[in-house]
């Protein structure tokens, strides 16, 4: 019914009077005081004419009679009458009144005023109860003044404003509080209906709103936030939303309706609104907007001047609301957002900040109830997630933190989203991190499910990926989080877009980068998030889908790669990561019991297993999964890992025997020695983790605390003979026993020894799923099996018990014949029976079926190798009828001894090997032998050399002819290690050695008739290379082999092939890890300076960095001494040259060593090693004794200008320094030594040429620093350490040169395109544990500490790293790969009875310094790092703080340099040796025959 009327014309009015309705009642409704009618004669007049009243239409009705009743109804008396009943039939008649009235009413202001009272104070709030005797009447009164609009009349009242504001507040409490009635009873929809329809007619026809008010109706809103107020919203992400309700509030909608229904005037308030809030608060501090008058005065200074506390609490209320809104009538807000927009540039940053978190959230569709709860990603679910199932709900989820965006906020307000944009790079961290977040919420909402464009979704994947490198920890840990906030889905469809994890420059990609960040809070995050989600994938990966393989298939490498980081902090969350998120020891989870049908008539069902669900198969395939994943240098530290678990289980039971004995500190016994080995025990572990001292604290309560229940958990963790179920169990249960013990801090230090000792990975559980994997190849994982078949023999022989019968079984029933082959799993099975043939020969069978089967494999195993196992597993046992076997096995191959025979290779393999293992059964064949491998295989060449060859050829590709001579070389080298006479070896040796020297020099040329194709000679100077090195890992060949012999294999990691280089490098490396070279051998490694792979060098670099560090732990000057070689070996190169550039290239590689291994506390003793040269002649050739004098000057002027740059104050090292013999004799005099000394042998103008070097290292290091900037990649130089600037490293320019002419078969192949001598300061040795990688460059360009203290990249770990067993492992000193393997537990008792094998070896494997021609007594290099306690390094070393002094050489009178005086205090050390060395030296000789596995 219309409210308003449109007046009729006067003769329409007159025609109508006849027509008018009169109101027949006629009884009185008011009374005389004292003489009140009665209540119930008064509600039956009052129903009597509220009848009357309803049936009266407004056109008919005369008005006039209406004027009696309604001046009685107005009266006091019925208003404010007690009864209920009778107030209510009042109020529907005078709503009546006012409807049939309309427009005008016939009432006083001062009875309007009392009727609208009635109506907003007692029978509209009676409509909160439905159970009311009067409802009907009630909702009357509402419905007539919404239908009507009569409501209006309340603006002519003199208090409206009160009224409004009553009316306002209890609409939206009641209706708000309803649900919650006494009498349980729900208000009907058309009640909230015409409530919310009277409060819009309000709004819209009022000519202004009072803002108490305008704040009712906007604190509705506020109803979306959590119950207790405001909370920030890393409180309320996936906690608070629990309280949320699931639906929105009633009043909340009634609001959101009031709001969307009057648009235009809602905005003008709700602009006057928030501009009195914002204005007055960011103006308090006498600035508007927040902005300073001085442009110049800082951040904290708008602070102290910008608002106050309590302003900033109502400021983020209001920013809250503005949450709520954009969410809810987003048409309401044009005025308000151009105000945000302005706080987004303040001054002050706490009023940014708010600004920027604000319109993050409102671009997200997120309002005061916060954001949606981050998705569960739980890596031991199974069946795993799959790409296209839909993401199931989190419990928390509320359609309150449901991210809505009504609009784009993007087209809606454009001006505003591009200056938000802009946030991203303030220069406040607290602002950038915000707008991280933000960003995270933006692109996995989808801008609040209303969609982004690919522009913008673009802009904020790139920033999100810029913030991850960026130089503030708390921004990059904000980036990490916010890609928590992913489902896995978004990650695969929105994140990795644009690229996965391999992709550099992808958003996965750089959140890999922050497995090695600096700060433990970012790399956690990063490593774990990075694990759960490949854990979640695991089954889309393991089903081939492309998109989540191109995502998250390289996560697994770059988690292993933080591996060779050599941090201990770094390596417990690795194996947190591994054992927690990669693979779960929860995973998979027990199988969920199967409901049966009822059978017999019985109701109740019964549950039962799922046979057909197998943990152990399961997890097996996880782990299988996970090492395809690898890459080679990720597989080497997963394998690595693997290998140190046995000895560490060895470790943890021998102080699980220590605390037993200690008996909680009451020892039975020898109390003294039971203390003593408990400490020595802790002290070792106290090495392997991070904190020492709360690591021994933490062990010392746990002896202390004596829980043998503890004790056999650990136990039963540790034995190989647990079953996975029953090690799982144990943990867990462990865990739980050490977290209600007094001191729960334990399990800090604990559970990760417990997850190195215990057997997870490798578990007898698992192993006949390994096999048939292997066998079967299910899902392309044969491969992966077979390698960890192979660990597990190798490393691992223990579990392989229960299973060897199967293997050889297998072997048995897949040998080779003459027409048939084997298959190439065999091989792998072959190398696991040769490995566990080694620690339990007895236990493999010796059937003459089993002997037959090896001596098919010897004969016609494809490939060749398969021979080599076979001939292994043969001789394992050593006795009388191995050999008898073996004399068979020859027997059959001489009878048809030629190259042209069936299966030659395989043959040529097994004889080669039986020479090795089985010399006295080939001695007497060794003529026929000899004479075919030298006259028909290696001096003969049967392939065509072709320009086109190609310089190298993998070895799936290589040629028949070329492995014939690979393996040629080999018997010939193996004929002379298998030799057990001395004196016979000598003689033999001579031309073995001259064979290899040839084929060096030759450059891989044999033929004097024919040229050899360039791959078949990279192939012989590789071999050649690495078999000089096997050689001299024996004591006796090592003494054979001359200086001269040394610099010529010195150049061939300069050989013109890259494979050759790097081949060799490897091999070189891993033998002096493993301490089987003389340390003289590090001198190779300098002449990589000019290395043209610059990943490589990087490599390389590193590897240096971090032996140097390894060797000054262990107070040795292995390093330092070699600066003695090194001049040497410079003075001898083919290049050396007089001319200052030849000596420019000198400079390189002496810069090349000074900047990885000199210290400021080494830098005396490397001087002086540079001096002392000068004071001897060339033992090589005495004619080029100049030679030796030009470097020495070289390398003392390049040394002064080091330490000038980095400001080092000089300290002249007292002790003696000697230099080897071979390489050097004494002077003839003190006066030619006197004329030596005096003369500088440098020509003029090199020293400028010198300057200008290391100038332009540093210009080159400026420029990465811009190029950086320029590609949109943050300066890699993230956080800054503590040393000075002096500090920072010095590069060397790319200085191309073309290759010398004075030797043809010994230039460096890098030559045409050398590239600078880079290094990172050694100035302390944290920076040398960091990555050496330069990313998006081409050319390597140096990095300073700070850099490589952040930029821990994958570029680390490309080399090759072995076990005791000769298997590729460990990286450079990593203490957990070396100690392990190197040490046996301290304090355990059997150890020490294998000492006098221990200390031979040492012996064997001495220093330099036993050749010198001078033994200095103060030097420690004499146990060349062979102590176990070396084979450990400390988790990090302090930074050294570097004295800004000008260099000046220190007289002898400062005392001896604390490294001469260290020495002094060295033998304690050496009691530890014996028990060091006794597992190595029970395992070269049985593992040398295996290290040519690579080959």
């Amino acid at each position: 019914m219309a409210r308003h009327r449109d007046e009729v014309p006067e003769e329409e009015d007159q025609e109508m009077e006849e027509e008018l309705v009169t109101l027949q009642f006629d009884e009185p409704l008011s009374w005389r005081a004292g003489r009140p009618i009665a209540t119930g004669e008064l509600l039956r007049r009052l129903e009597k004419l509220s009848k009357e009243l309803v049936d009266m239409d407004q056109e008919t009705v005369d008005k006039e009679s209406l004027n009696g009743v309604a001046k009685e109804l107005a009266s006091h008396n019925l208003l404010a009458h007690r009864e209920a009943g009778v107030k209510a039939f009042a109020a529907a008649c005078l709503v009546d009144i006012l409807k049939l009235c309309a427009p005008e009413a016939p009432f006083t202001p001062k009875q309007l005023k009392e009727i609208f009272s009635l109506f907003v104070n007692t029978i509209l709030p009676a409509l909160w109860d439905p159970t009311n005797a009067y409802n009907t009447q009630h909702k009357y009164v509402l419905t007539s003044l919404a239908e009507v609009k009569s409501i209006l009349l309340i603006n002519d009242v003199s208090n409206a404003e009160e009224l409004l504001l009553q009316l306002f507040s209890s609409f939206f409490d009641g209706i708000s509080g309803s649900s919650k009635a006494t009498s349980g009873e729900q208000v009907a929809k058309d009640v909230e209906f015409h409530m919310t329809d009277i409060l819009v007619t309000l709004v819209e026809e009022s000519p202004s709103l009072p803002p108490a008010v305008l704040d009712v109706i906007m604190a509705q809103f506020l109803r979306a936030a959590p119950p207790g107020g405001h909370k920030e919203k890393a409180d309320s992400n996936g906690k608070q939303t629990t309280l949320l309700p699931k639906e929105e509030p009633e009043a909340y909608i009634m609001a959101k309706t009031v709001c969307n229904s009057c648009p235009e005037k809602m905005a003008r308030y709700v602009g006057q609104y928030f501009s009195e809030v914002i204005m007055d608060v960011s103006g308090n501090g006498g600035h508007t907007n927040g902005h300073k008058d001085d442009d110049d005065s800082d951040d904290e200074d708008a602070a102290a001047t910008g608002p106050s506390e309590s302003d900033f609490k109502e400021l983020r209320k209001a920013h809250q609301l503005l949450r709520e809104l954009w969410r809810a009538a987003p048409a309401v807000l044009p005025n308000v957002i151009p105000q945000v927009d302005a706080e987004l540039s303040a001054d002050n940053v706490q009023l940014r900040l708010l600004a920027t978190e604000t319109l993050g959230d409102m671009i997200s569709g997120i309002g005061a109830a916060g954001p949606p709860p981050s998705p569960v990603l739980d890596p031991a679910a199974y069946p795993p997630l799959k790409l296209n199932d839909e993401t199931p709900d989190h419990p928390a989820t509320s359609i309150l933190t449901t991210p809505i965006s009504p609009l784009s906020f993007a087209q809606t307000h454009s001006q505003a989203f591009h200056n938000f944009v802009g946030r991203k790079n303030d220069k406040s961290p607290l602002i950038r991190a915000a707008w991280t977040t933000a960003a995270g919420y933006i692109i996995s909402t989808s801008a609040g499910n209303i969609g982004l464009s690919r522009e913008d979704e673009s802009v904020f994947v790139n920033g999100l990926r810029d913030k991850l490198n960026d130089n503030d920890e708390k921004v990059r840990l904000a980036a990490v989080k916010a890609i928590e906030t992913f489902s896995f889905r978004d990650i695969v469809t929105k994140l990795a877009a644009i690229g996965g994890v391999n992709k550099e420059g992808s958003v996965l990609f750089t959140l890999t980068d922050r497995c090695r960040d600096k700060r433990p809070s970012v790399r956690v995050e990063a490593m774990a998030l990075l694990g759960k989600l490949w854990a979640v994938g695991s089954g889309e990966l393991a089903a081939g889908q492309e998109a989540v393989i191109s995502a998250l298939s390289g996560i697994p490498s770059r988690i292993f790669n933080t591996f060779y980081a050599n941090d201990l902090e770094l390596n417990v969350l690795l194996e947190r990561v591994v054992f927690e998120c990669l693979v779960p020891l929860s995973f998979p989870p027990p199988p969920k019991a199967k409901a049966s049908k009822p059978t017999n008539g019985n109701s109740q069902s019964q549950s039962a297993p799922d046979l057909s669900y197998d943990q152990d198969r399961i997890r097996a395939e996880r782990i299988l999964l996970l090492v395809k994943d690898l890459d080679s240098n990720a597989k080497r530290a997963f394998n690595a890992l693997q290998a140190r678990q046995p000895q560490f289980s060895k470790v943890l039971e021998n102080l699980v025997r220590q605390c037993d004995a200690f008996n909680g500190g009451n020892p039975e016994g020898n109390e003294d020695r039971i203390k003593q080995n408990l400490k020595k025990t802790i002290q070792y572990l106290c090495q392997f983790l991070p904190d020492p001292v709360k690591v021994e604290a933490d062990l010392h309560n746990f002896a202390n605390w004596h829980d043998r229940r503890c004790y056999q958990l650990i136990k039963f963790a540790v034995s190989a003979e647990s079953d996975f179920k029953t090690m799982h169990r144990a943990v867990k249960e462990f865990v739980k026993r050490v977290q209600g013990s007094p001191k729960p801090h334990m399990l800090d230090t604990l559970l990760p020894l417990l997850y190195r000792s215990a057997y997870i990975m490798f578990n007898k559980s698992h192993l006949s799923a390994y096999m048939d994997c292997s066998k079967s190849d299910k899902d392309g994982l044969g491969a992966a099996a077979q390698e960890i078949t192979t660990e597990i023999s190798q490393n691992n022989p223990d579990l392989f018990k229960t299973h060897v019968g199967q293997l050889c079984k297998d072997l048995v029933d897949g040998a080779p014949s003459s027409d048939q082959t084997n298959e190439t799993v065999m091989v792998e099975a072959l190398k696991a029976c040769s490995s566990y043939s080694k620690r339990y020969p007895k236990e493999l069978p010796d059937d003459r079926k089993f002997v037959q089967a090896l001596m098919s494999y010897a004969l016609n195993g494809q490939p060749a190798k398969a021979a080599k196992y076979a001939v292994n597993v043969m001789m394992a046992r050593k006795d009388d009828k191995s050999m008898v076997s073996a004399t068979d096995l020859l027997q059959r191959v001489m009878k048809d001894w030629s190259y042209d025979s069936p299966h030659f290779l395989t043959k040529l393999a097994a004889v080669s090997q039986l020479e090795l293992v089985a010399s006295k059964v080939t001695a007497d064949a060794n003529d026929e032998i000899i004479d075919m491998v030298l006259e028909n295989v290696l001096l003969k060449v049967r392939t065509d050399a072709k320009d086109s060859d190609p310089e190298w050829v993998a070895d799936s590709e290589l040629d028949e002819e070329c492995q014939i001579k690979c393996w040629a070389l080999k018997l010939v080298v193996n004929r002379l290690r298998g030799t057990q006479d001395l004196e016979e070896v000598k003689e033999l040796a001579k031309p073995v050695f001259k064979l290899l020297r040839t084929l060096l020099k030759q450059q891989g040329e044999l033929c004097k008739v024919k040229d050899t194709p360039k791959h078949h000679k990279a192939r012989l100077r590789l071999l050649a290379g690495q078999l000089f090195l096997k050689l001299c890992t024996s004591k006796h060949f090592e003494e054979l082999f001359s200086p001269t012999d040394f610099n010529q294999l010195a150049f061939l990691t300069q050989d013109q092939s890259a494979m050759v280089r790097r081949l060799f490098i490897e091999k070189l490396q891993k033998y002096l890890v493993q301490n089987k070279l003389r340390p003289r051998f590090y001198t190779m490694i300098f002449l990589t300076a000019f290395e043209p792979d610059i990943s490589f060098k990087n490599q390389i670099e590193t590897w240096i960095r971090s032996r140097a560090r390894f060797y000054r732990d262990a107070k040795q000057n292995v390093m330092e001494s070699t600066m003695g070689r090194l001049i040497s070996l410079l003075a001898h190169h083919p290049d050396y040259g007089t001319e200052v550039d030849d000596l420019i290239d000198h400079a390189r590689y002496l810069l090349y060593y000074i900047s990885n291994i000199v210290a400021e506390t080494n830098f005396g003793v490397i001087f002086k090693y540079a001096e002392r040269v000068k004071q001897t002649r060339d033992g090589i050739d005495p004619s080029k004794s100049e030679n030796l004098y030009v470097v020495s000057d070289l390398a003392q002027s390049i040394l002064r200008k080091w330490q000038d740059k980095k400001n080092w104050s000089f300290q002249a090292y007292s002790g003696k320094v000697g230099l080897p013999i071979g390489l050097y004799t004494a002077l003839p005099s003190h006066n030619v030594a006197q004329e030596i000394a005096e003369k500088q042998y440098l020509p003029e103008g090199l020293d400028e040429q010198l300057d200008d070097l290391l100038r332009s290292m540093d210009k080159k290091k400026k420029r990465k620093s811009v190029d950086e900037r320029a590609e949109g990649q943050p300066i890699q130089k993230k956080v800054r350490t503590a040393a000075p600037k002096a500090a920072a490293k010095v590069k060397t320019p790319k200085a191309p040169k073309p290759p010398s002419k004075k030797s043809s078969k010994a230039a460096k192949a890098p030559k045409p395109k050398k590239v600078a001598a880079s290094s990172s300061s050694a100035a302390d040795s944290a920076d040398r544990r960091r990555s050496g990688r330069s990313r998006k460059n081409s050319s390597y360009i140096e990095r300073d500490s700070s850099e490589d203290d952040e930029d821990m990249l994958e570029g680390v770990a490309e080399w090759d790293y072995y076990d005791e067993e000769g298997k590729m492992i460990e990286d450079d000193d990593s203490s957990e790969l070396s100690e392990p393997e190197e040490e046996a537990e301290p304090a355990s008792e059997e150890d020490n009875a294998e000492a006098p094998g221990g200390s031979q070896e040492d012996s064997e494997l001495s220093d330099i310094e036993e050749d010198e021609e001078e033994a200095p007594p103060s030097s420690p290099p004499k146990t060349n790092g062979r102590k176990g306690k070396a084979a450990a390094s400390p988790p990090t070393s302090k930074t050294k703080s570097l004295v800004s002094r000008p260099a000046a050489k220190t007289s002898a009178t400062k005392g001896k340099s604390p490294a001469a005086s260290k020495a002094k205090a060295k033998p304690a050390p050496k009691t530890r040796a014996p028990s060091t060395r006794t597992t190595r030296s029970r395992k070269v000789v049985e593992t040398q025959d295996e290290d040519s596995d690579s080959e």
